[in-house]
């Protein structure tokens, strides 16, 4: 009689260019959320770095380096910036709203204009209305699409959409898996920070401990946004170890005064799509 299996079977992508660092190659590890148990098996993979898209779960597992970090906020804990202060009053009107994970025509069209500043040319870029569907519907866990939408002026119609963000609810806290915002709004800065600050927010008021941000790579510009959420943590081989003040000071200081893009990156945190659902970097693997 066979036995049952217990664990998860895991694989691992062939190398590709790294979008991060240049002249380096990525690679991941990854396996299937599935069963009974998906919910667990996620959030237990989670502790230990890994991330979730749509039915995959992966970390990198790249040959000869270690630079993609998984860190997550301190929510109950969390010390606002000056800035940062500012930012959750100028955009306080904003009403959130906690969506059960099912594409909206209005969603995708918000998507398409933060893809066509953000990231023209980009490993999105291409997505269509199935696409956009198959990355939010297509979950084992518990999700949702956050909905940031503006005062509505009428007390009835739903405010413009502002913002988005698909989320994981873990027993620990929030997993932002993949914001988006509108790139161009004249009377609204910061949007894509304010996105991960209402997060802190209200995973703090729900009492859960901490937002996972993904991967933070030294060195690369495009996530040293991340650093600026006191008090992180940092995966290490010896557990989740808080990032000392100093250390977290000099990095921030460190990092560019340019406006910050929330990029729960296409590349870094979620997997671009095939039409047909599969995660485009999990098409070709090796066990």
């Amino acid at each position: 009689m066979t036995a049952p299996v217990r664990f998860p079977r895991f694989f691992v992508t062939t190398p590709a260019p790294c979008p991060y660092l240049p002249g380096k190659s990525e690679r991941k590890v990854f396996t299937e959320l599935k069963g009974p148990h998906a919910e667990q098996l996620n959030e237990a993979l989670g502790r230990i770095g890994f991330r979730r898209s749509q039915t995959v779960a992966y970390r990198p597992s790249c040959a000869g380096c270690q630079a993609c970090v998984s860190v997550r906020v301190a929510a109950s804990e969390f010390s606002p910036s000056q800035t940062q202060r500012r930012n959750l009053r100028r955009n306080s009107d904003l009403v959130m709203t906690e969506c059960r994970p099912w594409a909206t025509d209005e969603q995708f069209e918000l998507l398409q204009k933060y893809l066509g500043v953000r990231h023209p040319g980009g490993g999105m870029a291409t997505m269509d209305e199935t696409d956009y569907a198959d990355m939010v519907e297509h979950t084992p866990v518990s999700s949702y699409v956050m909905e940031y939408r503006e005062p509505s002026r009428d007390g009835i119609t739903p405010g413009r959409l502002v913002g988005a963000c698909l989320t994981d609810r873990q027993a620990d806290g929030l997993s932002m898996i993949y914001s988006f915002y509108d790139p161009d709004h004249s009377q609204r800065s910061g949007l894509g920070n304010y996105i991960i600050l209402n997060h802190i927010v209200h995973s703090a008021e729900q009492g859960l401990p901490y937002v996972y941000l993904g991967y933070w790579v030294e060195g690369s510009d495009r996530m040293r946004y991340k650093v600026r959420y006191r008090p992180l943590e940092r995966l290490t081989r010896n557990g989740w170890q808080r990032m000392t003040a100093d250390e977290q000071s000099a990095l921030i200081a460190q990092s560019s005064n340019k406006e910050n893009v929330v990029e729960t990156d296409p590349v870094a945190d979620t997997a671009s799509a095939h039409k047909d659902g599969t995660p485009q970097q999990y098409s070709s693997v090796r066990r």
